[in-house]
Parts: structure tokens; C-alpha cells; sequence
């Protein structure tokens, strides 16, 4: 079936497919990546619309956007791309959600194997096979150690934690959205939330391009709020994976000082520390376990 256009009398209607497009100043990539999308969609058998959300472009990104035929929903004031990816799932009309940056990064041509998936999945991502944003030498490392962390929290093998090509489930990704950051990290997150509460999820390897116009991305600071956002992730929905580490290791500690005081002392006695860090490795594991049920009645009521 032919994609919905803004003008199409049934583009109120829910649809198959919404293809989600957040775009910040890429005035030069915004034209060619809607093209190529129509073509690799043009002979998928559902219905379909091509969404970019504007967040508040300097450039003419919004208004090449409409030139092109596409609808677009402008925001006010530039938030971050977290901030836009979840405009666009509020508004999209799609039952599945296909995100991609308007970068020109992520081949279209993917498209109609990933969505072959569903609806047996619930997430399908693009694992790229080549890195090649800039400083690559800091990117690749970071990346790395970021995605073991992730790993070590879900359990399970991750090839592409922060892919920007994924497609998703619309009613069970808003879910979510209070959990997704506005900034870069909102990719990891929502590929996490889908992990962390038995969602089905799948990666297919993809090729991966050299982006249209200058990055936005910042190496140092980005890679500290991935970080941070996969720690924030897995506190909410699986916080015994921090705290049941940190108190055995407070616990060891703790125990290891007692003894080393135990064998010191003339009297064989242990110092008011060793209690106060034993104590404090009860404290982390109660309170590990009373977010651990917080977690597990919100999920029962959701």
C-alpha cells in the first residue's frame, strides 16, 4: 500500500508505519534521505508515513522537509534529540515506529528486512558494522566499555547499544518515554527499557555511512551521559544489578577491616568502623531490595 501523505483524507487514521525522522540543522541531508526512504519503502506492503520532527532549526531543514511532501512537526525550542524522538512517538500514527537519523548515516535500503521481523519482535535494531563518526580512536573505546556495562545489566549480548536505526513497537515504547533522556543517550535507553523488562529484542548487521554535514556529537561529554543514562536505566528497572554488587563489596570490605582489627587488637576486639561499614552494606542491600519491589509493583499495575 502507498505511503499517507499530510493531505491524504485517511492520514488521521492509524497506519502500519510511521517513519520517524528527528532533525537538527541538516538542511543538506533532509531532501535525499526522504527520497531514499520512499524508495526503499515503496514496494512494502502496508501503509506508511514519513514524519520529521524539527527541533527548532537555525536552517532551512523544516522547510525543505515540507517542500518534500513529508509532514512535519516543528518544536520551539532545540531540547536535544532525545527530546525530539519522543515528540514524534507522541504524534506518530504508526502502529510500528521506524527511527533514523536525517544525517544520511543509516541506509533505507534496510528498512524492509528489519520490519520482515515483526510482529514476532518487539525491537529490531541496525547493528552497524564500521564506526564512522569522528575521533574514532576516543568513540570506538568508550563505546566499547559502555556497551559491556549494558551487557553485564541485561544479561545478554548487545552488538549496537546507541544504533540510531531501530524500529519499535508504538504503544509499548510510550511506556517508557518518562525514562528517555532528551540528549544523545536516548537511544541506549530505549533499547535498555525493552531489555530490562522481557521485551523481545533483535539485531541485524547493517552497513553504515559517513554522515551528510558536521556532527553534533561530543565525544567527552556525550560519552559521559551514555554512561550516566545506562547506571539511570538500570536503577529503574533493574536496581538489585548496582546494589547487590555494591553491598558485597561494602560487605567484603567491611569484613576484610574487621578481621585485619580482630588480629591487631590485644583484646581480639573489632573497631566501632568495622560495624559502621558492615551496617552500611545491610543498609545498601535493604534499600536494593525495597527498590527491587518498587520496580516489580509498577510493573504489575503498567
Amino acid at each position: 500500500m502507498p505511503e499517507i501523505t499530510p493531505a491524504s483524507g485517511g492520514a488521521e487514521e492509524d497506519l502500519d508505519l510511521t517513519v520517524l525522522l528527528p532533525c537538527f540543522n541538516e538542511q543538506e541531508a533532509i531532501g535525499p534521505v526522504v527520497r531514499e526512504l520512499r524508495d526503499a519503502l515503496a514496494g512494502w506492503p502496508g501503509t506508511w508515513e514519513i514524519l520529521v520532527v524539527d527541533d527548532a532549526s537555525t536552517d532551512e531543514s523544516a522547510a525543505r522537509a515540507e517542500i518534500a511532501d513529508v509532514r512535519v512537526v516543528r518544536r520551539v525550542q532545540n531540547a536535544g534529540a532525545g527530546a525530539a524522538r519522543k515528540t514524534g512517538i507522541r504524534e506518530a500514527r504508526g502502529q510500528l515506529i521506524a527511527m533514523i537519523d536525517a544525517d544520511g548515516t543509516y541506509p533505507a535500503k534496510h528498512l524492509p528486512e528489519l520490519l520482515s521481523h515483526f510482529p514476532e519482535w518487539d525491537q529490531v535494531n541496525g547493528a552497524r558494522t564500521s564506526e564512522k563518526g569522528t575521533l574514532r580512536w576516543l568513540r570506538t573505546p568508550a563505546k566499547w566499555a559502555i556497551r559491556k556495562l549494558a551487557e553485564w545489566i541485561a544479561g545478554r549480548q548487545i552488538p549496537d547499544l546507541n544504533t540510531g536505526m531501530k524500529i519499535f513497537k508504538r504503544d509499548q515504547m510510550k511506556h517508557y518515554l518518562w525514562a528517555i533522556p532528551d540528549g544523545f543517550s536516548c537511544v541506549s535507553s530505549m533499547t535498555l527499557a525493552f531489555l530490562c523488562n522481557g521485551h523481545a529484542v533483535r539485531w541485524d548487521p547493517i552497513e553504515y555511512r559517513t554522515r551528510i554535514g558536521q556532527s553534533k556529537f561530543h565525544p567527552v561529554r556525550d560519552a559521559a551521559k551514555y554512561m550516566a543514562t545506562v547506571v539511570r536505566i538500570v536503577m529503574y528497572f533493574r536496581p538489585m544489578r548496582v546494589f547487590l554488587p555494591l553491598a558485597l563489596a561494602v560487605a567484603a570490605g567491611g569484613l576484610a577491616k574487621g578481621f585485619y582489627s580482630w588480629k591487631l587488637s590485644p583484646q581480639h576486639t573489632l573497631q566501632e568502623s568495622d560495624i559502621v561499614i558492615l551496617l552500611g552494606a545491610v543498609m545498601i542491600g535493604v534499600v536494593g531490595l525495597l527498590a527491587d519491589l518498587i520496580v516489580a509493583q509498577r510493573r504489575e499495575l503498567r
